[in-house]
């Protein structure tokens, strides 16, 4: 099954205690009460399962599967089962409107869905959340950071209202959302002697929501910023736009984009453009694929930041969950798999706490609201009003050998 993950997956199903049977055909009638063991609910996800995310997103469902064939045994009286969704396809190499949107109709359309774990980038989500909302289903993102999907702050005007016509909350994440990780970044230029910042984004949502957030907290933390400005990256000569930050007097160059936007084209341009330059990229960047394929010369100044930790800096349950995954699947797992498996490990936790209401979405979604002081694989965290996670530590790494070696640990700064 795991190798068919690696070539074009439509769905998997992983079934605990009795499984689905099919592929994830949508339920019909009203799901069976919880009682006697007899209910019967799924939980979707949603994720690129091509091109430059396959790798994660392969990881990230196997990390799914794992969380729910542990808990097999803990919420007896239901039967959940999991189909996984593939948002892009082969001929794009990326995520698409149409996947996403058909994914979450999808779900949406499935009595039996109890929860839907998805998007993994900020735009996917922006264009799934309303739909879900308005079916009153519990969505946890293990990727999704965009500040406007729960908060103001965002780069559009009506967020984050515009993303629940159902006047509810429905929405949370395992990671901060942007401002804090640029809270953190920004911190960590200065520790390392930056002075002035020029910043480039790719025209996504992500994008340009983390380059506004960089610049928020430049101001905040008294770096100067040489300009800011979008691009697309992925195409054309990237040499002009890689002198004009060279020229703009900063010492240090940021790019903010998802894993298609071109970074690697346009980090190896400035690389090549300003010797000196210094390099930085946000959690989006930390893919396998695109640390590997940076130039030598960008990757000897690139500073990333990511919100999972080194395994040996993680709680005991963390290292746990990387020898099962091992011994599952053979290969060590990507770091965003630990962000899933603990996004689809609190829907669980959502559904159990909800006691024999476990299958109502509406006492699910207030159970994962009301979540507090939750020991997991990520470090104690509460959930707040927003959806958004307490959790505050990233990661800063340097590229070595085409990994990421930690540098040190950062904190939220204010």
């Amino acid at each position: 099954m795991h190798a068919g993950l690696r070539a074009a997956p439509a769905c998997i199903v992983a079934a605990l205690a009795l499984a689905l049977g099919g592929c994830g055909e949508p339920a019909t009638g009203e799901p069976p009460k919880p009682k006697d063991g007899a209910g019967k609910l799924t939980i979707y996800s949603s994720l690129p399962l091509h091109g430059p995310d396959r790798e994660r997103s392969r990881d990230m469902v196997g990390a799914i599967e794992l969380a729910l064939q542990e808990d097999r045994r803990k919420i007896a009286n239901l039967r959940i089962g999991y189909v996984a969704l593939d948002s892009s396809t082969a001929e794009d190499g990326t995520w698409t409107r149409d996947r996403v949107l058909k994914n979450a109709r999808r779900a949406i359309a499935d009595e039996s869905t109890i929860a839907y774990i998805g998007d993994l980038h900020s735009a996917a989500t922006a264009l799934a959340l309303p739909l879900v909302n308005e079916g009153n289903i519990l969505q946890v993102t293990p990727g999704s950071t965009y500040d406007g999907l729960t908060r103001p702050g965002g780069s559009r005007k009506g967020e984050p209202e515009r993303f629940y016509p159902s006047g509810k909350r429905t929405f949370g994440r395992v990671l901060a959302p942007d401002h804090a990780e640029a809270s953190a970044l920004v911190g960590y230029m200065k520790e390392q002697g930056v002075k002035r910042l020029a910043i480039l984004t790719d025209r996504g949502l992500y994008g340009g929501g983390m380059g506004e957030q960089i610049e928020r907290a430049a101001g905040a933390q008294g770096l100067e910023l040489e300009g800011r400005d979008r691009i697309d990256a992925r195409q054309g000569d990237l040499s002009g736009p890689a002198r004009g930050v060279v020229s703009s007097g900063a010492d240090a160059f940021f790019f903010a984009g998802e894993t298609d936007a071109g970074a690697v084209r346009i980090f190896d341009a400035v690389a090549a453009a300003g010797p000196g330059m210094r390099l930085f990229a946000p959690a989006a960047a930390a893919a396998g694929a695109f640390v590997r394929d940076l130039s030598p010369a960008a990757a000897r100044r690139m500073r990333i930041t990511t919100p999972t930790l080194p395994p040996r800096l993680l709680p005991r349950s963390a290292r746990a969950f990387e020898r099962r995954f091992r011994r599952a699947f053979h290969r060590r797992p990507a770091p965003d798999a630990l962000l899933a498996y603990e996004a689809a490990k609190v829907v669980l936790r959502s559904i159990r706490n909800a006691g024999r209401r476990g299958n109502d979405r509406t006492v699910v979604v207030d159970e994962f609201f009301a979540m507090r002081d939750r020991r997991s694989v990520l470090g104690r965290y509460s959930i707040d009003g927003h959806g958004d996670t307490s959790l505050s530590t990233y990661a800063a790494s340097r590229v070595r050998g085409s990994r990421l070696v930690l540098d040190e640990l950062l904190k939220v700064r204010g």
